[in-house]
């Protein structure tokens, strides 16, 4: 399966997108967390399975789209688009609270390693 590679220009025209599916992981999410542990009943064991169930739908449709969910504490919502910048690959890195793409880190660097995404590369609506 050949992975799409994203530039920062179609990174940031999906984000709309990305960050409605993005939300709703991180409310089904919340939803989960505010449920007794353990499930009291058979109904509540099935509510958790079916929130669960949305969670990993909805990570799949960004895994669809090319894009990777990456906040497995589901806290911020991290996404990872697979890149390459001067002929090396990268990941263009995204947090649900930023307005724009505009990091990128190493596949092994992890958000940690994050540095800016080089301004020839941002289209000039975005510099």
């Amino acid at each position: 399966m050949v992975r799409k590679l994203f530039t920062p220009k179609e990174a940031n025209r999906s984000l709309p997108l990305v960050r409605s599916i993005v939300t709703d992981i991180l409310d089904r999410a919340r939803e989960l967390r505010g449920q007794q542990d353990p499930p009291r009943s058979e109904g509540e064991e099935t509510a958790r399975e079916e929130i669960q169930q949305d969670i990993l739908g909805m990570m799949e449709e960004l895994e669809n789209l090319g894009a990777s969910f990456k906040d497995w504490d589901f806290d911020v919502g991290l996404v990872d688009f697979p890149s390459r910048i001067d002929g090396e690959d990268v990941l263009l890195c995204w947090r649900s609270d930023e307005d724009r793409v505009a990091w990128f880190h190493t596949p092994d660097g992890g958000f940690a390693s994050r540095q800016p995404i080089p301004a020839q590369l941002l289209p000039e609506d975005e510099n």
